[in-house]
């Protein structure tokens, strides 16, 4: 009789936001004349940029052509994207990151996901708390947390980094040291970032430590603040411990067209092993490649129209960030973030649980958003809300709150 990965079976309830979707989907049911506006899901709503559209076409009229026609991608991905990645997002920064240093993917969700195989399973891991949950649920699959302890909702081999508002929503340096550090700025929930000076002192450590740093920056196109690092890399030394996500998801719009990438720099070593090498073979036996297509939409995500579309692109979210902000400030709720991330973060009203202030705000004003919990036990009385609807509906959110 085949056996299951019992790994899996430890998982507590289900994916946070497949819970959040449920619970939506059996309120609409019970109410189909509500009109009901969705601010839970990091989820784009502005339509592809024309560069990216003409792109996207351009592509598709070379695959009706034998001569322009391509099948597979190339394991790391299409030159043309990495080189033009390496240049824009690494090399007019300063860091010294190279187009063969970057692997393509479809998206830097997979990828936080699936680069912990590289890792032996008795690797000790450490998260931001509140933190993205796909970052501990991978690593439960993997067999690298422990016990859950159901009443502190935490597992017992991960090291929890409270991040507080007396902390400014950013982790401490962890008192047990971890091998593998996840680290998102600016960040996904609370919507805190840090300082490059500030970063530096996690790159000096986990170099210190011998660990590894995965480095989340799918939301550093958000950054406004001049001293928010955009990439590890800008700090000294992290060619040697950090491992950089990059998603075309929130910058770009890409969310249903898929694409992300991963860096691994050939100075990344682990007895003689560089993990750069260890990720090409898993990428290569494991993956076949983003299509096309969507590639060359990449490409144009970093020429000139391409940039100041999604220039603006970026700028009417965060002014949906502020609308939310301002607003929920003026409604009385203690808030951050809003600044240099498309989330805001806000303490729930005293005496209720992030869960039932999401019951409330559905039942009262028909508003769906994150409980903090979902997060993290830090996340409990905290609620996350984004930035990514449409300006109208983000104005009618608003009002709709304060009104209850």
């Amino acid at each position: 009789m085949f056996k299951v990965n019992d790994d899996y079976l430890k998982l507590p309830g289900s994916y946070l936001f497949s819970t959040i979707g449920k619970k939506v989907a059996a309120f609409q049911e019970a109410n189909p004349d509500q009109d009901i506006i969705r601010l839970g899901i990091g989820d784009v709503t502005q339509p592809l940029a024309p560069a990216i559209i003409d792109a996207l076409h351009g592509a598709v009229d070379e695959m009706a052509h034998a001569e322009t026609f391509h099948g597979y991608a190339p394991d790391l991905g299409y030159e043309f994207l990495r080189s033009a990645m390496a240049k824009n997002d690494y090399q007019d920064k300063g860091c010294d990151i190279k187009a063969d240093e970057i692997f393509i993917s479809d998206g830097a969700k997979c990828d936080s996901g699936n680069i912990q195989e590289i890792f032996a399973k008795d690797n000790k891991i450490a998260v931001c708390d509140p933190v993205y949950p796909v970052y501990v649920d991978t690593n439960v699959m993997a067999g690298r947390t422990g016990v859950y302890d159901q009443k502190a909702e935490t597992w017992s081999d991960v090291i929890y980094m409270p991040c507080t508002k007396e902390t400014g929503f950013a982790p401490q340096l962890p008192k047990e040291t971890p091998d593998i550090i996840y680290l998102c700025f600016p960040n996904n929930p609370t919507g805190s970032t840090i300082t490059k000076a500030q970063l530096q002192e996690w790159v000096d450590y986990a170099n210190k430590a011998g660990a590894v740093i995965i480095y989340d920056a799918a939301y550093e196109a958000y950054i406004s603040e001049a001293d928010v690092p955009h990439t590890i890399y800008e700090c000294e030394g992290a060619r040697t411990c950090a491992i950089e996500l990059r998603s075309f998801s929130k910058n770009a719009g890409f969310t249903g067209v898929r694409l992300g990438a991963t860096v691994i720099p050939k100075d990344l070593i682990c007895k003689d092993v560089m993990l750069h090498s260890l990720w090409a073979r898993r990428h290569g036996t494991k993956y076949n490649g983003a299509p096309y297509i969507v590639q060359k939409a990449g490409e144009a995500v970093y020429s000139e129209a391409g940039k100041a579309q999604l220039k603006e692109q970026v700028a009417y979210y965060m002014k949906n960030a502020a609308v939310i902000y301002e607003g929920l400030k003026e409604a009385g709720y203690n808030v951050s973030g809003g600044v240099n991330a498309p989330y805001i973060w806000l303490e729930t009203p005293k005496g209720m649980t992030s869960w039932e202030f999401f019951d409330y705000l559905l039942e009262r004003a028909n508003v769906v958003g994150t409980p903090g919990s979902g997060f993290g036990p830090s996340g409990e009385g905290y609620f996350r809300l984004t930035a990514f609807g449409s300006y109208e509906n983000t104005v009618r959110a608003i009002e709709r709150i304060k009104k209850i």
